[in-house]
């Protein structure tokens, strides 16, 4: 048994599963310390399936967006030392150079650039003087900085200066905490770099949220272990999530992803998770998110992380509906929907009143006795799924029509069939299909990197990336018997000698601490 939690900024969704069975499901609002919503969530699991103890549980799978608020917000970020390895050719933009100004005096604007680092075939690019990075180990000790970020040029190439440099950091001041870009991110030098320093500005923080919940299970009495969403579908364990906590980025949309595959069986479709602000509109490959192949702007600053493709649209269960309906949002009630609509006594027509209007659901004390203009009610229904028909459209990959999965629980507000969707489909729990995409979701690993067919042969350099792709998976806590190929992209890099191919391969496997036990498929 698995218990799944999806932490929103309004309701924490949590489900318990047994194999494929949904034993109970929940949604309550997520408090102000997160945690204590955690327990009250688990609490209500716990006593509507009847269990007598929680000793059957074998995980606890949790997706947040605590740290992507932390970015967003300004807050809860530490001074971080980024270390730049790619001089000379590395002067002209320096680190954090396009970033806004109140998140770099946050992170602290303390950049450090030296000789390293190699071109895009392999040669040196320039060598490391050691002089060089001892003046800024000593400026790092000097200014007490405790998390520190090392990049080097074609560091997913060859990483050894960024490995270096930490070593040599570590070695005069083992306590400080080290993020190393080729670890984080894929090829381009900036947006890994971003996403590094991004990272090391979370530990102290991932350390609290990580014993938060941690003490969460332990007032529950569950003495399973933990695991974290990450934003491209699979797991982390705690102590991979206190080392890449950026690596949880926009991962509630990819657990609603996975959990509409989950409900549904559907490998290929779309899927929109309707929640109270917004429509997320992702598409399901193979039973995972497509991802972006842009460059993801995370608080203004640009980096190159694994992001589901996901399209949001201004519809949600606490959207506003112009008086003459043809206007949905994107102004949104959103927390205040239960005080502010006017099936709950308030003053604000939204597209939940419409719902209850149209006969869809009855929610609120003054459901019965609301009354709108069938005019009204239709043109705000018509103008609901235009929205939602031209965004589809938007994201198909091709023209063809594809099925559509309706989860979330503004998912109410469509009935019927949708124009742009070959079928319509709502599954039976589509409400917390978030909770349910953490609670099946599988451990990921992913390597990228710049090989010569010419001088390696396609199939050993496949076999390099493919080794370093399990590794991942294994150090994130995947059972390495389990682990099985989910993607290879290779693609021909034009202009360069040698036959250069960027290649990118993306495994997945089940949960280590769970391959003794009843195995939840997917």
């Amino acid at each position: 048994m698995r218990i799944g939690i999806d932490v929103g900024g309004t309701h924490t969704d949590a489900v318990l599963l047994d194999a494929s069975t949904v034993l109970s499901s929940n949604k309550t609002l997520t408090t102000a310390d997160v945690t204590s919503g955690i327990v009250n969530a688990i609490k209500k699991l716990l006593e509507d399936s009847g269990l007598e103890d929680s000793h059957g549980i074998d995980a606890v799978m949790i997706g947040t967006t605590q740290f992507t608020n932390a970015v967003v917000e300004r807050r809860e970020l530490c001074p971080v030392a980024a270390i730049r390895l790619a001089l000379p050719s590395g002067k002209g933009c320096p680190p954090l150079t396009g970033w806004p100004g109140d998140i770099a005096d946050a992170v602290g604007r303390h950049v450090y650039t030296c000789h390293g680092g190699f071109l895009y075939d392999g040669n040196t690019l320039a060598k490391v003087k050691l002089e060089e990075l001892d003046k800024v180990i000593a400026d790092i000790q000097q200014r007490q900085i405790q998390c520190v970020a090392i990049s080097s040029a074609f560091s997913t190439m060859d990483a050894t200066p960024e490995k270096m440099m930490k070593a040599r950091l570590q070695k005069a001041l083992p306590h400080v905490r080290v993020t190393l870009s080729h670890e984080m991110g894929s090829l381009g030098l900036l947006e890994r770099e971003n996403a590094a320093i991004l990272n090391a500005a979370l530990l102290p923080f991932a350390d609290r949220v990580v014993s938060a919940f941690q003490q969460a299970l332990q007032k529950l009495g569950l003495r399973c272990p933990m695991f974290i969403s990450q934003n491209d579908g699979t797991l982390m364990n705690t102590d991979f999530v206190k080392r890449f906590p950026a690596l949880t980025f926009a991962s509630g949309p990819t657990n609603s992803l996975r959990g509409a595959y989950k409900l549904t069986g559907i490998e290929n479709a779309l899927v929109v998770d309707i929640g109270g602000t917004t429509s997320d509109i992702g598409v399901l490959q193979n039973g995972f998110p497509r991802e972006s192949g842009q460059v993801v702007d995370i608080g203004g600053v640009r980096t190159n992380f694994r992001m589901p493709d996901v399209r949001a649209v201004g519809l949600g269960g606490g959207s506003i509906v112009s008086a003459d309906g043809k206007q949905i949002g994107p102004q949104s009630c959103g927390h205040k929907l239960v005080t502010e609509a006017r099936v709950f006594g308030g003053n604000t027509l939204t597209t939940t009143d419409i719902a209850v209007a149209a006969g869809f659901v009855a929610i609120g004390p003054h459901a019965h006795s609301l009354a709108l203009p069938d005019s009204l009610v239709q043109q705000a229904l018509n103008t609901m799924k235009a929205l939602l028909d031209r965004n589809i459209d938007m994201m198909k990959p091709n023209a063809k029509p594809v099925p559509v999965i309706l989860v979330g629980g503004g998912a109410i507000l469509v009935n019927g069939d949708l124009a742009s969707a070959s079928e319509t489909v709502r599954p039976e729990y589509a409400g917390v299909a978030n909770a349910i995409g953490a609670a099946i979701a599988q451990v990921g690993g992913e390597a990228e990197s710049l090989m010569s067919y010419r001088s390696l042969g396609r199939e050993p350099a496949l076999e390099q990336v493919k080794s370093l792709a399990i590794k991942h998976a294994c150090n994130a806590g995947a059972c390495p018997d389990s682990i099985r190929i989910l993607d290879i992209e290779e693609t021909e890099v034009p202009y360069m000698d040698g036959e250069v191919t960027r290649v990118r391969v993306k495994v997945v496997g089940e949960l280590n601490a769970l391959s003794g036990s009843r195995e939840v498929t997917a």
